[in-house]
């Protein structure tokens, strides 16, 4: 089962595509929806978020628009009106109905080219099985991502940190990491610092705190890093950001990939070498995962 809504007026700094018509109307997945002219298909000139639903209710859905907005502040794209964004994130959750675990994908594109109304759809569906990624672990390698750690502040133009629809290089590097026998990737920066994963956030345990890449480093502001930490302090760990190289994720306790759908997949190997996996937090910190109300 699948859902599509698609929204008449992404920004109210930009025209309706109807006028007068309902800020959003839902439409058949299976059918053709965009102009092949739209900037989303011919440039990936657009940016998107994946929210979690968990047990019919939207994870984390506050801090998904609060980033939506911050990308397209980035890509100069008109402001979302989060208000609609919000109604139609909703209608697709409803008509999804009580599903244990899904998730809604909200794509704004710049639109058609020469035109000044951008495209935007909300979809939802059920989530693919990720329980064994939870429960075995996955293998990662360490990629140089080409770019040194401050590249957010010396480059802006280069939209680190922005989450678009520019996704080559992501499915280059998962392509890459199948090739080198891994399941994920990390990257590293040019000068040697963690960052993120492809479509992931770095959580590494150090006895009883809990640690991800400093902040001001290109990455994305990971929604389900900040549940994380929330369910850390709340049995008891400290929590914090921190500058580190691959030694610190080698070295550690315990380290996990996360997201919004897969949730925490622990990591079980860097590199080809074994890491500790610790299943007790994982499997609890995944139910919080899935329970969350915002």
């Amino acid at each position: 089962m699948s859902v599509l809504a698609i929204l008449n007026r992404p920004s109210r700094d930009a025209p309706a595509h109807a006028p007068a018509s309902p800020p959003f109307h839902f439409a058949d997945a299976a059918e053709p929806q965009l102009s092949v002219l739209d900037l989303g298909a011919t440039r990936g000139d657009g940016i998107f978020e994946t929210v979690s639903v968990g047990y019919g209710r939207p994870q984390a859905l506050e801090h998904h628009l609060r980033r939506f907005a911050a990308s397209a502040r980035t890509l100069d794209l008109p402001a979302p009106d989060l208000d609609a964004w919000r109604a139609a994130i909703l209608a697709v959750v409803a008509e999804l109905g009580d599903v244990d675990e899904g998730y809604v994908k909200t794509v704004m594109t710049r639109g058609i080219e020469g035109d000044d109304k951008p495209t935007g759809w909300v979809y939802g569906s059920p989530s693919p099985d990720h329980s064994r990624a939870r429960r075995e672990g996955v293998r990662i390698v360490l990629l140089d991502r080409g770019y040194r750690h401050d590249i957010e502040a010396t480059a802006p133009w280069l939209l680190a940190g922005a989450k678009t629809l520019s996704y080559a290089v992501n499915r280059a590097v998962a392509r890459e990491a199948a090739r080198r026998e891994a399941d994920d990737v990390v990257f590293v920066s040019s000068d040697g610092i963690l960052l993120e994963g492809p479509t992931s956030t770095l959580v590494f345990r150090r006895g009883n705190q809990l640690l991800t890449p400093g902040t001001g480093l290109g990455i994305l502001d990971g929604t389900t890093q900040a549940n994380v930490f929330r369910y850390a302090e709340s049995v008891g760990m400290s929590t914090g950001f921190e500058l580190a190289g691959p030694d610190a994720l080698r070295a550690a306790d315990a380290a996990w990939l996360v997201s919004s759908v897969r949730l925490a997949a622990p990591i079980r190997a860097v590199d080809g070498v074994d890491i500790e996996i610790d299943h007790e937090f994982t499997a609890a910190l995944n139910e919080y995962l899935k329970r969350l109300e915002e």
